[in-house]
Protein backbone atom coordinates (compact mmCIF):
# COMPACT_ATOMS: atom_id res chain seq x y z
CA UNK A 1 0.00 0.00 0.00
CA UNK A 2 1.38 3.41 -0.93
CA UNK A 3 1.08 6.37 1.39
CA UNK A 4 2.99 8.83 -0.80
CA UNK A 5 1.82 12.38 -0.57
CA UNK A 6 -0.27 11.93 2.59
CA UNK A 7 0.50 14.78 4.91
CA UNK A 8 -2.76 16.01 6.43
CA UNK A 9 -3.72 15.31 10.06
CA UNK A 10 -6.53 13.03 8.89
CA UNK A 11 -4.06 11.12 6.71
CA UNK A 12 -1.68 10.76 9.65
CA UNK A 13 -4.55 9.42 11.78
CA UNK A 14 -5.43 6.97 9.03
CA UNK A 15 -1.80 5.81 8.85
CA UNK A 16 -1.81 5.27 12.59
CA UNK A 17 -5.02 3.25 12.42
CA UNK A 18 -3.69 1.11 9.56
CA UNK A 19 -0.46 0.47 11.47
CA UNK A 20 -2.44 -0.54 14.56
CA UNK A 21 -4.77 -2.84 12.61
CA UNK A 22 -1.91 -4.50 10.72
CA UNK A 23 0.40 -4.92 13.71
CA UNK A 24 -0.84 -8.43 14.71
CA UNK A 25 -0.43 -9.60 11.11
CA UNK A 26 3.07 -8.13 10.87
CA UNK A 27 4.09 -9.82 14.12
CA UNK A 28 2.72 -13.11 12.79
CA UNK A 29 4.59 -12.82 9.47
CA UNK A 30 7.86 -11.84 11.14
CA UNK A 31 7.50 -14.75 13.59
CA UNK A 32 7.02 -17.25 10.79
CA UNK A 33 9.94 -15.69 8.88
CA UNK A 34 12.10 -16.23 11.98
CA UNK A 35 11.03 -19.88 12.07
CA UNK A 36 11.93 -20.28 8.40
CA UNK A 37 15.31 -18.68 9.13
CA UNK A 38 15.83 -21.22 11.92
CA UNK A 39 14.70 -24.00 9.60
CA UNK A 40 17.39 -23.11 7.08
CA UNK A 41 20.10 -23.11 9.74
CA UNK A 42 18.91 -26.43 11.20
CA UNK A 43 18.78 -27.81 7.66
CA UNK A 44 22.42 -26.81 7.21
CA UNK A 45 23.36 -28.59 10.42
CA UNK A 46 21.42 -31.65 9.26
CA UNK A 47 23.46 -31.69 6.06
CA UNK A 48 26.80 -31.13 7.78
CA UNK A 49 26.18 -33.87 10.35
CA UNK A 50 25.12 -36.36 7.63
CA UNK A 51 21.72 -36.65 9.31
CA UNK A 52 19.39 -36.06 6.37
CA UNK A 53 18.94 -39.73 5.43
CA UNK A 54 18.58 -41.11 8.95
CA UNK A 55 14.77 -41.25 8.70
CA UNK A 56 13.89 -43.32 5.66
CA UNK A 57 10.10 -42.89 5.74
CA UNK A 58 7.76 -39.91 5.70
CA UNK A 59 5.14 -40.27 8.42
CA UNK A 60 3.13 -37.07 8.51
CA UNK A 61 1.32 -37.77 11.80
CA UNK A 62 3.10 -40.61 13.61
CA UNK A 63 6.48 -39.11 12.71
CA UNK A 64 5.83 -36.25 15.14
CA UNK A 65 7.11 -38.46 17.95
CA UNK A 66 10.58 -40.03 17.96
CA UNK A 67 10.97 -43.74 18.78
CA UNK A 68 9.81 -44.30 22.36
CA UNK A 69 11.17 -47.79 23.03
CA UNK A 70 14.36 -49.71 22.42
CA UNK A 71 12.55 -51.91 19.92
CA UNK A 72 11.36 -48.88 17.98
CA UNK A 73 14.89 -47.47 17.91
CA UNK A 74 16.27 -50.75 16.62
CA UNK A 75 13.61 -50.84 13.89
CA UNK A 76 14.57 -47.34 12.74
CA UNK A 77 18.25 -48.28 12.80
CA UNK A 78 17.61 -51.40 10.75
CA UNK A 79 15.77 -49.33 8.15
CA UNK A 80 18.76 -46.98 7.95
CA UNK A 81 21.12 -49.93 7.55
CA UNK A 82 19.33 -50.87 4.32
CA UNK A 83 20.33 -47.72 2.45
CA UNK A 84 23.71 -47.23 0.70
CA UNK A 85 24.87 -44.41 3.00
CA UNK A 86 25.13 -46.78 5.97
CA UNK A 87 26.88 -49.64 4.17
CA UNK A 88 29.32 -47.47 2.22
CA UNK A 89 30.08 -44.61 4.62
CA UNK A 90 29.17 -45.64 8.17
CA UNK A 91 29.20 -49.46 8.44
CA UNK A 92 30.54 -49.31 12.01
CA UNK A 93 27.96 -46.82 13.29
CA UNK A 94 26.59 -47.62 16.75
CA UNK A 95 22.99 -47.17 17.90
CA UNK A 96 23.95 -44.16 20.02
CA UNK A 97 25.61 -42.53 17.00
CA UNK A 98 22.51 -43.22 14.96
CA UNK A 99 20.34 -41.58 17.61
CA UNK A 100 22.44 -38.42 17.28
CA UNK A 101 21.87 -38.04 13.53
CA UNK A 102 18.26 -39.19 13.87
CA UNK A 103 17.44 -36.38 16.28
CA UNK A 104 18.88 -33.75 13.93
CA UNK A 105 16.66 -34.90 11.09
CA UNK A 106 13.65 -35.42 13.37
CA UNK A 107 14.07 -31.90 14.73
CA UNK A 108 14.31 -30.54 11.19
CA UNK A 109 11.06 -32.25 10.19
CA UNK A 110 9.32 -31.27 13.43
CA UNK A 111 10.26 -27.65 12.81
CA UNK A 112 8.78 -27.91 9.33
CA UNK A 113 5.49 -29.12 10.81
CA UNK A 114 5.57 -26.31 13.37
CA UNK A 115 6.02 -23.73 10.62
CA UNK A 116 3.02 -25.16 8.78
CA UNK A 117 0.83 -24.90 11.86
CA UNK A 118 2.22 -21.47 12.81
CA UNK A 119 1.27 -20.12 9.40
CA UNK A 120 -1.95 -21.96 8.58
CA UNK A 121 -3.64 -21.49 11.96
CA UNK A 122 -3.36 -17.67 12.19
CA UNK A 123 -4.08 -17.40 8.45
CA UNK A 124 -7.46 -19.04 8.94
CA UNK A 125 -8.12 -17.01 12.08
CA UNK A 126 -7.27 -13.65 10.50
CA UNK A 127 -9.40 -14.54 7.48
CA UNK A 128 -12.37 -15.54 9.64
CA UNK A 129 -12.13 -12.35 11.74
CA UNK A 130 -12.11 -10.15 8.64
CA UNK A 131 -8.55 -8.85 9.04
CA UNK A 132 -7.51 -9.76 5.50
CA UNK A 133 -8.22 -7.92 2.27
CA UNK A 134 -8.89 -9.96 -0.85
CA UNK A 135 -5.35 -9.31 -2.02
CA UNK A 136 -3.89 -10.43 1.30
CA UNK A 137 -5.92 -13.64 1.19
CA UNK A 138 -4.37 -14.54 -2.15
CA UNK A 139 -0.87 -13.46 -1.13
CA UNK A 140 -0.89 -15.42 2.11
CA UNK A 141 -2.49 -18.38 0.37
CA UNK A 142 0.40 -18.39 -2.09
CA UNK A 143 2.87 -18.45 0.81
CA UNK A 144 0.97 -21.37 2.35
CA UNK A 145 1.19 -23.22 -0.97
CA UNK A 146 4.94 -22.52 -1.05
CA UNK A 147 5.24 -24.12 2.36
CA UNK A 148 3.38 -27.22 1.24
CA UNK A 149 5.56 -27.46 -1.86
CA UNK A 150 8.64 -27.11 0.34
CA UNK A 151 7.62 -30.18 2.35
CA UNK A 152 7.07 -32.20 -0.81
CA UNK A 153 10.41 -31.09 -2.25
CA UNK A 154 12.11 -32.05 1.02
CA UNK A 155 10.87 -35.62 0.74
CA UNK A 156 11.71 -35.66 -3.01
CA UNK A 157 15.23 -34.67 -2.00
CA UNK A 158 15.50 -37.39 0.65
CA UNK A 159 14.30 -40.13 -1.73
CA UNK A 160 17.22 -39.35 -4.06
CA UNK A 161 19.61 -40.65 -1.40
CA UNK A 162 17.78 -43.80 -0.37
CA UNK A 163 18.91 -45.96 -3.30
CA UNK A 164 21.86 -45.80 -5.68
CA UNK A 165 23.57 -42.92 -3.84
CA UNK A 166 25.21 -42.27 -0.47
CA UNK A 167 23.76 -38.74 -0.21
CA UNK A 168 20.93 -36.67 -1.62
CA UNK A 169 21.19 -35.30 -5.17
CA UNK A 170 22.92 -31.87 -5.08
CA UNK A 171 20.43 -30.25 -7.45
CA UNK A 172 17.52 -31.38 -5.27
CA UNK A 173 19.19 -30.00 -2.16
CA UNK A 174 19.73 -26.70 -3.97
CA UNK A 175 16.06 -26.55 -4.99
CA UNK A 176 15.03 -27.33 -1.39
CA UNK A 177 17.22 -24.54 0.00
CA UNK A 178 16.22 -22.07 -2.69
CA UNK A 179 12.52 -22.70 -2.13
CA UNK A 180 12.92 -22.08 1.61
CA UNK A 181 14.76 -18.85 0.80
CA UNK A 182 11.99 -17.75 -1.57
CA UNK A 183 9.41 -18.43 1.16
CA UNK A 184 11.49 -16.35 3.59
CA UNK A 185 11.70 -13.58 0.97
CA UNK A 186 7.92 -13.56 0.51
CA UNK A 187 7.27 -13.39 4.26
CA UNK A 188 9.67 -10.49 4.79
CA UNK A 189 8.37 -8.63 1.73
CA UNK A 190 4.78 -8.90 2.91
CA UNK A 191 5.60 -8.01 6.53
CA UNK A 192 7.52 -4.88 5.56
CA UNK A 193 4.78 -3.81 3.15
CA UNK A 194 2.17 -3.83 5.91
CA UNK A 195 3.88 -1.06 7.84
CA UNK A 196 2.59 2.29 6.52
CA UNK A 197 5.43 4.63 5.73
CA UNK A 198 5.96 7.57 3.42
CA UNK A 199 7.59 6.75 0.10
CA UNK A 200 11.30 7.47 -0.15
CA UNK A 201 12.76 9.77 -2.79
CA UNK A 202 15.50 7.89 -4.63
CA UNK A 203 16.84 7.58 -8.17
CA UNK A 204 15.25 4.84 -10.23
CA UNK A 205 18.56 2.97 -10.53
CA UNK A 206 18.69 2.54 -6.73
CA UNK A 207 15.28 0.91 -6.84
CA UNK A 208 16.29 -1.37 -9.71
CA UNK A 209 19.59 -2.33 -8.10
CA UNK A 210 17.93 -3.07 -4.75
CA UNK A 211 15.72 -5.66 -6.44
CA UNK A 212 18.66 -7.00 -8.45
CA UNK A 213 20.54 -7.60 -5.18
CA UNK A 214 17.63 -9.69 -3.89
CA UNK A 215 17.63 -11.78 -7.05
CA UNK A 216 21.39 -12.20 -7.06
CA UNK A 217 21.40 -13.19 -3.38
CA UNK A 218 18.81 -15.88 -4.07
CA UNK A 219 20.87 -17.12 -7.02
CA UNK A 220 24.00 -17.22 -4.87
CA UNK A 221 22.15 -19.17 -2.16
CA UNK A 222 21.12 -21.70 -4.82
CA UNK A 223 24.76 -22.04 -5.90
CA UNK A 224 25.67 -22.55 -2.25
CA UNK A 225 23.17 -25.40 -2.11
CA UNK A 226 24.97 -27.06 -5.01
CA UNK A 227 28.31 -26.61 -3.22
CA UNK A 228 26.91 -28.21 -0.06
CA UNK A 229 25.18 -31.04 -1.89
CA UNK A 230 28.21 -31.98 -3.99
CA UNK A 231 30.76 -31.45 -1.20
CA UNK A 232 32.57 -29.06 -3.53
CA UNK A 233 33.83 -27.13 -0.51
CA UNK A 234 36.20 -29.99 0.30
CA UNK A 235 38.28 -29.27 -2.82
CA UNK A 236 40.44 -26.28 -3.78
CA UNK A 237 40.81 -25.17 -0.16
CA UNK A 238 42.86 -22.13 -1.08
CA UNK A 239 41.90 -18.54 -1.81
CA UNK A 240 41.86 -16.53 -4.05
CA UNK A 241 43.39 -19.13 -6.37
CA UNK A 242 42.08 -22.60 -7.26
CA UNK A 243 45.01 -24.96 -7.67
CA UNK A 244 47.27 -21.99 -8.41
CA UNK A 245 44.90 -20.27 -10.86
CA UNK A 246 42.15 -17.73 -10.54
CA UNK A 247 40.25 -19.44 -13.38
CA UNK A 248 40.72 -23.24 -13.58
CA UNK A 249 41.58 -24.72 -16.98
CA UNK A 250 38.62 -25.21 -19.32
CA UNK A 251 39.30 -28.95 -19.46
CA UNK A 252 38.62 -29.05 -15.72
CA UNK A 253 35.60 -26.76 -15.83
CA UNK A 254 33.91 -28.49 -18.76
CA UNK A 255 35.07 -32.10 -18.76
CA UNK A 256 31.53 -33.57 -18.56
CA UNK A 257 29.14 -34.23 -21.39
CA UNK A 258 26.65 -32.77 -22.06
CA UNK A 259 28.02 -29.32 -21.24
CA UNK A 260 25.19 -28.33 -18.86
CA UNK A 261 25.98 -31.26 -16.58
CA UNK A 262 29.15 -29.48 -15.42
CA UNK A 263 27.06 -26.79 -13.72
CA UNK A 264 25.27 -29.41 -11.60
CA UNK A 265 27.82 -32.16 -10.98
CA UNK A 266 31.36 -30.93 -11.75
CA UNK A 267 32.77 -29.89 -8.37
CA UNK A 268 35.36 -27.61 -9.99
CA UNK A 269 32.69 -25.73 -11.92
CA UNK A 270 30.32 -25.64 -8.96
CA UNK A 271 32.88 -24.10 -6.61
CA UNK A 272 34.13 -21.67 -9.28
CA UNK A 273 30.56 -20.51 -10.01
CA UNK A 274 29.94 -19.93 -6.31
CA UNK A 275 33.13 -17.91 -5.99
CA UNK A 276 32.33 -15.77 -9.03
CA UNK A 277 28.76 -15.27 -7.79
CA UNK A 278 30.16 -14.01 -4.48
CA UNK A 279 32.50 -11.57 -6.22
CA UNK A 280 29.70 -10.19 -8.37
CA UNK A 281 27.34 -9.83 -5.40
CA UNK A 282 30.05 -8.15 -3.31
CA UNK A 283 30.99 -5.72 -6.08
CA UNK A 284 27.39 -4.73 -6.80
CA UNK A 285 26.51 -4.35 -3.11
CA UNK A 286 29.49 -2.01 -2.56
CA UNK A 287 28.72 -0.08 -5.76
CA UNK A 288 25.09 0.30 -4.64
CA UNK A 289 26.27 1.55 -1.26
CA UNK A 290 28.54 4.16 -2.88
CA UNK A 291 25.79 5.19 -5.28
CA UNK A 292 23.30 5.61 -2.42
CA UNK A 293 25.80 7.70 -0.50
CA UNK A 294 26.25 9.98 -3.50
CA UNK A 295 22.58 10.32 -4.48
CA UNK A 296 20.78 10.00 -1.13
CA UNK A 297 23.29 10.88 1.62
CA UNK A 298 22.07 10.50 5.16
CA UNK A 299 18.81 8.89 4.07
CA UNK A 300 17.26 5.65 5.28
CA UNK A 301 17.97 4.18 1.84
CA UNK A 302 21.67 4.95 2.24
CA UNK A 303 21.79 3.38 5.70
CA UNK A 304 20.09 0.23 4.44
CA UNK A 305 22.41 0.03 1.43
CA UNK A 306 25.38 0.33 3.79
CA UNK A 307 23.98 -2.45 5.97
CA UNK A 308 23.46 -4.75 2.99
CA UNK A 309 27.03 -4.12 1.79
CA UNK A 310 28.43 -4.70 5.28
CA UNK A 311 26.59 -8.00 5.63
CA UNK A 312 27.81 -9.15 2.21
CA UNK A 313 31.39 -8.35 3.24
CA UNK A 314 30.98 -10.40 6.44
CA UNK A 315 29.38 -13.20 4.44
CA UNK A 316 32.27 -13.29 1.98
CA UNK A 317 34.74 -13.45 4.84
CA UNK A 318 32.88 -16.35 6.45
CA UNK A 319 32.82 -18.20 3.13
CA UNK A 320 36.56 -17.82 2.73
CA UNK A 321 37.17 -18.90 6.33
CA UNK A 322 34.98 -21.98 5.90
CA UNK A 323 36.87 -22.93 2.75
CA UNK A 324 40.31 -22.47 4.28
CA UNK A 325 39.41 -24.37 7.47
CA UNK A 326 38.03 -27.40 5.59
CA UNK A 327 40.50 -30.25 5.91
CA UNK A 328 38.71 -33.40 4.86
CA UNK A 329 35.54 -32.18 6.60
CA UNK A 330 33.58 -28.94 6.48
CA UNK A 331 33.85 -27.21 9.91
CA UNK A 332 30.40 -27.00 11.47
CA UNK A 333 30.31 -23.57 13.10
CA UNK A 334 31.87 -21.44 10.33
CA UNK A 335 29.66 -23.20 7.79
CA UNK A 336 26.50 -22.60 9.83
CA UNK A 337 27.43 -18.95 10.37
CA UNK A 338 28.02 -18.67 6.63
CA UNK A 339 24.54 -20.01 5.97
CA UNK A 340 22.90 -17.89 8.68
CA UNK A 341 24.52 -14.65 7.49
CA UNK A 342 23.38 -15.47 3.95
CA UNK A 343 19.82 -15.33 5.23
CA UNK A 344 20.55 -12.04 7.02
CA UNK A 345 21.86 -10.65 3.73
CA UNK A 346 18.71 -11.83 1.98
CA UNK A 347 16.40 -10.45 4.65
CA UNK A 348 18.07 -7.02 4.71
CA UNK A 349 18.13 -6.87 0.90
CA UNK A 350 14.39 -7.64 0.82
CA UNK A 351 13.62 -4.96 3.42
CA UNK A 352 15.66 -2.46 1.41
CA UNK A 353 14.02 -3.35 -1.91
CA UNK A 354 10.53 -3.34 -0.40
CA UNK A 355 10.97 0.10 1.09
CA UNK A 356 12.28 1.48 -2.19
CA UNK A 357 9.45 -0.15 -4.13
CA UNK A 358 6.98 2.38 -2.74
CA UNK A 359 6.33 4.89 -5.55
CA UNK A 360 7.68 8.31 -4.79
CA UNK A 361 9.28 11.38 -6.27
CA UNK A 362 12.71 10.49 -7.77
CA UNK A 363 15.64 12.29 -6.23
CA UNK A 364 16.96 15.09 -8.42
CA UNK A 365 20.62 14.15 -8.63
Amino acid sequence: MSLAGLASPSAAAQNSRIARDMRPIRIWLWSVAALVFLMVVVGGATRLTESGLSITEWKLVTGILPPLSEAAWLAEFEAYKRIPQYSELFPTMSLSEFKFIFFWEWGHRLLGRLIGVAFAGPYVWFWARGYLTTRMKWQFGAVLALGGLQGAVGWWMVTSGLAGRVEVAPERLAVHLLLASITFTALVWLAVGLRPKAAEAAPGRLRVMSKALVGLTLFQIGLGGLVAGSRAGLTYNTWPLMDGRFIPPSEHLFDMEPLWLNFLENITTIQFDHRIGAYVLLALAIWHWIDARRTAPGSAAYRRAATVAGLVIVQAGLGIATLLLAEGKIPLWPALLHQAVAMFVLGMAVVHARRLSEPGRPAQR
